[in-house]
């Protein structure tokens, strides 16, 4: 569980709430779809949409997942329809399609490539799946990432759980989702789950694959934006910064908007 959070849990809740509303009903769609992974940030953010009254589709997208993911993420499922009656389900077993996909397009002896690439291909799939449902039932796709995740490592798939219509946790720090998460009464199970963006067979948690928990880069990001360096550290802190300021670095591309090529008037 992260660090306790200073946030006023109630008054974001109902401002998130009212933002989705306002969002949807000024896009004049039905309401929303939301991935639902068995962690953390998707529990919430459904959560949220639950809690507007409009239409929330909840999909449950495996590919090879680990049974305790499933369990987790219909555990949340079956509790959001119990408490509202807006929330409706569905599944799409997506690992007959992945395994196809894989027998269409070339390997590689890149075995690390290859290995990173097929991750993010299941993460690409599941976003063409949440947008079939969207398009199939008049709703806006509802991004789960966090400010850290979003705006801070960039972690997450471009064109992936990227590829969203609204963003309405993408300024909560992670520990403010757990804060959220408390309040809304999401699983205990979900709660005190070891982060993982389920992508890869090995279940390896985002700690694993950052090399620092969320506390530390939550941490990192706020010394960063006020200035601070890796220098004015040392021990694991320094360690935990650098790693950050890495990351940062490495993912930017996702952060920005795409380059253009701007051609000259006088060419025109």
């Amino acid at each position: 569980m992260p660090k306790k959070s200073t946030i006023k849990a109630a008054e974001t809740v109902d401002f998130i709430v009212d933002w989705l509303k306002a969002y949807a009903q000024n896009a004049k769609v039905n309401g929303f779809v939301v991935g639902i992974s068995g962690g953390i940030d998707s529990a919430v953010t459904s959560s949220l949409c639950a809690k507007t009254g409009m239409k929330t589709l909840c999909v449950e997208m495996p590919i090879h997942q680990p049974p305790h993911h499933v369990t987790r993420a219909q555990e949340h499922i079956a509790q959001l329809k119990q408490k509202y009656p807006n929330v409706d389900d569905a599944r799409a077993d997506l690992t007959p399609v992945f395994e196809s996909l894989k027998t269409a397009v070339p390997t590689s002896q890149n075995e690390h490539a290859l290995f990173l690439t097929l991750a993010n291909t299941r993460a690409r799939l599941r976003m063409t799946t949440l947008y079939y449902y969207a398009g199939l039932n008049g709703l806006l796709v509802a991004g789960t990432g966090n400010k850290v995740e979003d705006f801070g490592v960039g972690f997450f798939t471009k064109y992936g759980d990227g590829g969203v219509d609204l963003s309405p946790i993408a300024d909560l720090m992670k520990s403010d989702v757990y804060a959220l998460a408390a309040y809304m009464g999401v699983p205990d199970s979900i709660l005190v789950a070891p982060p993982t963006d389920g992508l890869f067979v090995d279940d390896r948690s985002d700690e694993d694959q950052l090399g620092a928990s969320y506390d530390e880069l939550e941490w990192a990001m706020l010394e960063s934006e006020k200035g601070r360096a890796a220098d004015d550290f040392t021990g694991r802190e320094k360690e935990a910064f650098e790693i950050y300021a890495r990351l940062n670095r490495a993912n930017r591309h996702k952060m920005l908007p795409i380059p253009v090529c701007e051609i000259p008037s006088d060419f025109k």
